[in-house]
C-alpha cells in the first residue's frame, strides 16, 4: 500500500475531485479526515469508503476561516498524533469566457480571492504542523487556466498561475523543514459536470458556441489533446495518491501535468 498508516486530511472532501482522492487513499492504506461545506456530501464519501473497509471521518468546515481550519486540522493531530497529506480540492464557483468588456472587477475578483485564501489557510496551518513534525505533503490543485491566453478567463486564469506560483514558492518555504509541495494540473473532468459547479460555469461557453456541453469537451479532447480524451477522476485520484507517497519523496515544486497533453509546459 502507498499510504499505509498515513493520515491525509481532504478539504474539499466531498466534492467529485476530492471525494476521488479520498477514496484513493484509503484503499491505499491511509486514514483520511473529509472537510468540507456540506455534510451529506462529506458522509456519502466516508460511506464509500468505510464499506470497502477505509477508515474515514467527515467534519463541516470553512476552508476561508483560518480559525476553523486549525481548530480542525488540531482536533485530527489529537487524534492520530500527525497529519502527513493535506490535499485542497475546494472548488468555487466562478465564471468563465467572459471578455474584459462585459468582466465586472467582483467577477475578476471572485475566483483569486477565494482559491489563494483557501491555499494559504492550508498551508499556514498544515505548513506549521508538517513543518514541526519534519515531514508531510501539501497537494494543491490548479487546471489549464494557468496557460490559457485567450479571451475570457482573465479571472480565473490570473487565478489558476497564482495558484501554480503559490504552490512553487511554497515549497521553497517548507522544503527545508521536510515537507513537499505537489500541484495537480487536470483539464475538464466529464464525469464531473453534474457532480460539481462545472456544468454551471461551462454551459454558457457551449450555448455561446451551438453545442452541447458534452459535444464541446469532446471536440475539445480530439482536437487539443496528445491522448484525445480528457483525464477521468481516477487520472487525478490516483496520481495524488502517488505524488503524496514516499515514492514520490523527491518530487517537490512541481506542477504535475494531468490534462492528456495539452497544454504542455
Amino acid at each position: 500500500m502507498l499510504l499505509k498508516d498515513k493520515t491525509a486530511v481532504i478539504h474539499g472532501g466531498g466534492g467529485a475531485i476530492g471525494g476521488a482522492m479520498a477514496r484513493a487513499f484509503a484503499r491505499e492504506g491511509a486514514r483520511v479526515f473529509l472537510a468540507g461545506r456540506t455534510k451529506a456530501k462529506l458522509d456519502a464519501v466516508a460511506a464509500d469508503i468505510r464499506a470497502a473497509g477505509g477508515a474515514a471521518e467527515t467534519a463541516v468546515v470553512d476552508v476561508l476561516d483560518l480559525d476553523a481550519v486549525r481548530a480542525h486540522a488540531g482536533g485530527v493531530v489529537e487524534r492520530s498524533g500527525r497529519i502527513d497529506i493535506a490535499a485542497n480540492a475546494v472548488g468555487f464557483l466562478h465564471v468563465q469566457g467572459i471578455p474584459l468588456e462585459a468582466l465586472s472587477l467582483e467577477a475578476f475578483e471572485r475566483p483569486l480571492q477565494a482559491y489563494t485564501r483557501a491555499h494559504f489557510i492550508v498551508a499556514k496551518v498544515m505548513g506549521e504542523i508538517m513543518g514541526a513534525q519534519g515531514s508531510g505533503v501539501i497537494l494543491t490543485i490548479s487546471t489549464p487556466g494557468s496557460k490559457v491566453t485567450f479571451p475570457g478567463f482573465l479571472g480565473y486564469g490570473t487565478t489558476c498561475s497564482a495558484v501554480e506560483s503559490f504552490s512553487r514558492i511554497l515549497a521553497a518555504e517548507l522544503g527545508g523543514q521536510g515537507v513537499r509541495v505537489v500541484c495537480l494540473r487536470p483539464d475538464a473532468i466529464p464525469e464531473t459536470l453534474d457532480r460539481s459547479h462545472v456544468r454551471e460555469i461551462f454551459a454558457p461557453m457551449a450555448e455561446q458556441a451551438g453545442a452541447r456541453l458534452e459535444d464541446m469537451l469532446e471536440g475539445r479532447a480530439q482536437a487539443s489533446t496528445f491522448l484525445k480524451r480528457l483525464p477521468r477522476l481516477d487520472d487525478v485520484a490516483e496520481a495524488a495518491a502517488f505524488y503524496a507517497s514516499d515514492r514520490a519523496g523527491a518530487a517537490t515544486g512541481v506542477v504535475v501535468n494531468l490534462t492528456g497533453g495539452s497544454p504542455l509546459d
